[in-house]
């Protein structure tokens, strides 16, 4: 069964129970608005864990754009219902209980977090290792597990489980995908079905170019708004806007073979 902790004090309570003692505690923190991508990870915490949590919390401190906090989807019921069969907690807090300081204390990185997603959405990923920071204290997990779509995100809070010594481990977990190579996300459903359509061209261009100029060009001459696209440390990462929906991306890939020097005639 599960139990619903609409607060700081009702999950305390639970983990602080005899029931929860000594027992091996997986953890997927997400927004809600649950699909079958959020499924696999907690199907993996579920096999690799005696206790599974779920957290459901729409960040405020993550968005830089307030319309697109607005916008986020509200699915609580919805996402119960997609929890029940893999966890034992659901702790979905209220924002004043996560910031009872009013967000004067942060998690910055000035390195990887200045690229990307941090160079196009100031702040985001100050508010997302802070968030995640405090619930990885409030949750105390053995395991986390994050998923590869988002690269930077995992990427940081790995670095930052390592900075800061915190006793866990992080889990990443490959992206899931639709049929057509989309990968699963809340915004999705905000496109419409032609829009969602021409999306598939997204994963596709991404995962062919040659490198990231190429794929960023071919991606805009498909008539995709593109925010950016980066290859770092064989990783290719992007975003686009479609119908004023934001969406990233992911793939690892190979670097370019070496080409070797023509040779030279002896004398």
């Amino acid at each position: 069964m599960i139990t619903y902790c609409p607060d700081l004090p009702s999950w305390q309570r639970l983990r602080a129970s005899p029931d929860w003692a000594g027992r091996r505690i997986g953890f997927v923190p997400t927004m809600g608005a649950l699909h079958a991508g959020h499924a696999a990870l907690l199907a993996r915490a579920r096999a690799e864990n005696d206790r599974v949590v779920l957290s459901i919390f729409v960040n405020p401190t993550q968005f830089n754009d307030p319309a697109d906090l607005a916008k986020y989807p509200r699915t609580l019921e919805a996402d119960l219902d997609l929890a029940r069969p893999f966890a034992d907690a659901v702790f979905a807090p209220p924002a004043e209980a996560m910031y009872p300081d009013g967000y004067r204390y942060q998690v910055t990185e000035n390195d990887l977090s200045t690229r990307g997603e941090g160079l196009h959405r100031p702040g985001h990923f100050e508010g997302v290792l802070t968030v995640v920071l405090k619930l990885f204290q409030i949750v105390r997990p053995d395991r986390a597990y994050f998923g590869e779509k988002d690269w930077q995100q995992l990427q940081l809070v790995r670095g930052m489980v390592d900075a800061f010594f915190l006793p866990l481990t992080v889990v990443p977990c490959p992206t899931v995908r639709d049929p057509d190579g989309v990968a699963l996300s809340s915004r999705n459903r905000r496109l419409s079905p032609a829009a969602r359509a021409r999306l598939a061209h997204f994963p596709a261009l991404l995962r062919r170019a040659a490198n990231a100029a190429e794929a960023a060009a071919q991606l805009r001459e498909e008539g995709f708004e593109v925010d950016y696209v980066d290859d770092r440390d064989r990783h290719r990462i992007g975003a686009i806007r479609l119908e004023g929906v934001r969406l990233i991306d992911h793939f690892p890939v190979e670097p370019a073979p070496a080409v070797e020097p023509e040779p030279r005639d002896a004398l």
